[in-house]
């Protein structure tokens, strides 16, 4: 078994790399997730883009206890409600409203609300919201934005996802205000269709080694 997050910390501390996950079926859920965790990346962001996810989300959770798996792309607050009993461990949302937030916040788990200027960060550290999600990182900045804010807002953190790829996240991983970063390429469309787990163990071992 492996550490349950208890904060939005824990979340940016499980692995340089948080993969997000589009599932196409709750039967690829388990052997991706096992692919992954093999290569040494705990944390598995599935992405409430597919009529799957939950389901997915389901059979990690069960199958796969050394993973730790959470729900993304939430965007209403009974996607988060949904999300929590489907048993993820943690929440993110590409942005974040009020109710969404406190949404988040009542199922217990820890959450990464999405940002992408600041006002949006100051409003979320009012809440007490001090670990972030930057979306979409490199349309909205990337990480010359976020170095930027490591002067006014030093107490945040963030996991910018979009766009970065494994060329371009060592820049990022570098700011100090970067916990970890989101990224696709770790599981992409082809090799989860072509069930190659192997190859999807190297690049998991690779994005982990960052």
């Amino acid at each position: 078994m492996t550490t349950i997050p208890r904060s939005g910390a824990d979340i940016l501390d499980l692995a340089p790399v948080m993969p997000v996950v589009v599932v196409p079926d709750a039967e690829t859920a388990v052997p991706l997730a096992r692919a992954l965790v093999a290569g040494g990346v705990r944390g598995i962001e599935v992405t409430l883009r597919t009529p799957a996810a939950l389901g997915a989300i389901e059979r990690i959770a069960a199958e796969v206890p050394e993973a730790v798996v959470g729900a993304g792309t939430v965007v209403t607050p009974e996607q988060a409600r949904a999300s929590a009993r489907a048993g993820a461990r943690f929440l993110v949302s590409p942005g974040c409203t009020g109710d969404l937030a406190t949404a988040m916040a009542d199922t217990g788990l820890p959450f990464l609300p999405g940002v992408s200027t600041v006002s949006e960060a100051m409003a979320l550290l009012e809440r007490g919201v001090s670990e972030l999600k930057f979306f979409p990182a490199e349309a909205a900045g990337g990480a010359a934005f976020l170095k930027s804010l490591a002067g006014p807002l030093p107490q945040v953190r963030f996991c910018p996802t979009g766009g970065i790829t494994a060329a371009s996240a060592p820049s990022y991983l570098a700011l100090p205000n970067v916990g970890c970063v989101g990224g696709s390429w770790l599981t992409p469309a082809d090799l989860v269709s072509a069930g190659d787990w192997e190859r999807i163990t190297g690049l998991a071992r690779e994005a982990a080694a960052l």
